[in-house]
């Protein structure tokens, strides 16, 4: 299935509040809103993006706990960006220093924060198209760097802040470079 997009504006303009009220509404609903409003209805994973995804988490939440500079999330995570966007992408980090001049109830709700790093991993639902914008959005917002991980493509594509994307063929690792300083992805039954 899809995700699908709903144009609200010629009936409702959702705020920020309005669209919190409505996940927490429908809990088992994964909804995300773009910055122009739109309410984005996400269909669940099939097993195999399921495995990928939980592999993604996994490896990234390990280094986290020894590297311990900063703070990682799962899929289940919405971002409130500061375009006005929720955005949750597969899996996220953030600075500790950054993470922590929130307040602690910031931190319970959908947070107010873009992250330092984002994984977007793509399903055989999702159309490259939406998720390359999406990894557009998150640069505007702050993102110092972005995997888009494309296992039907055998790709990924690289975004860094300033400078244009790298799209490598069947990489089998990949570097956190500067901003997750020795975080080393491996690929191995993710791509």
């Amino acid at each position: 299935m899809i995700p699908i997009t709903l144009n609200l504006e010629p009936v409702v303009k959702l705020t920020s509040e309005q669209f919190c009220q409505l996940c927490q509404s429908n809990p088992e609903a994964k909804l995300e809103m773009t910055s122009l409003g739109e309410l984005v209805v996400m269909s669940p994973t099939g097993g195999m993006s399921g495995n990928r995804n939980t592999k993604l988490t996994q490896r990234l939440g390990n280094w986290t706990d020894v590297d311990g500079t900063g703070i990682a999330f799962d899929s289940s995570t919405m971002f409130k960006l500061p375009s006005g966007a929720f955005r949750s992408p597969n899996a996220a980090w953030i600075l500790l220093e950054r993470w922590n001049q929130l307040a602690p109830e910031q931190q319970e709700t959908f947070p107010p924060i873009c992250p330092d790093f984002v994984i977007e991993l793509r399903s055989k639902s999702d159309s490259l198209r939406s998720l390359q914008d999406k990894m557009q959005e998150y640069l505007s917002n702050g993102v110092r760097l972005g995997f888009l991980l494309d296992p039907q493509g055998n790709q990924v594509e690289i975004y860094r802040q300033g400078r244009e994307k790298d799209v490598l063929k069947a990489p089998t690792q990949l570097s956190g470079e500067a901003v997750l300083p020795g975080f080393i992805l491996n690929l191995e039954q993710i791509l």
